[in-house]
């Protein structure tokens, strides 16, 4: 199992456990995080696990953006609507 995975060209290698989770620190840290967000899921990186990571990572920020504008929408409706009250 070891020589499958030192046979494995670069682009293809797995991340590691810790990997995944200082790449997800990384991308926490408010500009500078999302900036390299993007780069990675642009094709910054050759590594395709890198890449997808980022990917999905970007997705579940459009996501959670979406939803604090929902949020956000509704908030103000609700304090214009108890106004009239």
């Amino acid at each position: 199992m070891a020589n499958d995975y030192n046979n494995l060209p670069d682009e293809y290698r797995p991340i590691s456990m810790w990997g995944y989770f200082g790449y997800e620190i990384l991308f926490s840290i408010p500009i500078v995080g999302f900036i390299v967000l993007l780069v990675f899921s642009f094709g910054g990186t050759k590594n395709v696990n890198l890449r997808n990571f980022a990917r999905s990572y970007f997705c579940f920020l459009i996501v959670i953006v979406i939803f604090a504008i929902i949020v956000a929408i509704i908030g103000g409706a609700a304090a214009v609507g108890a106004a009239y009250y």
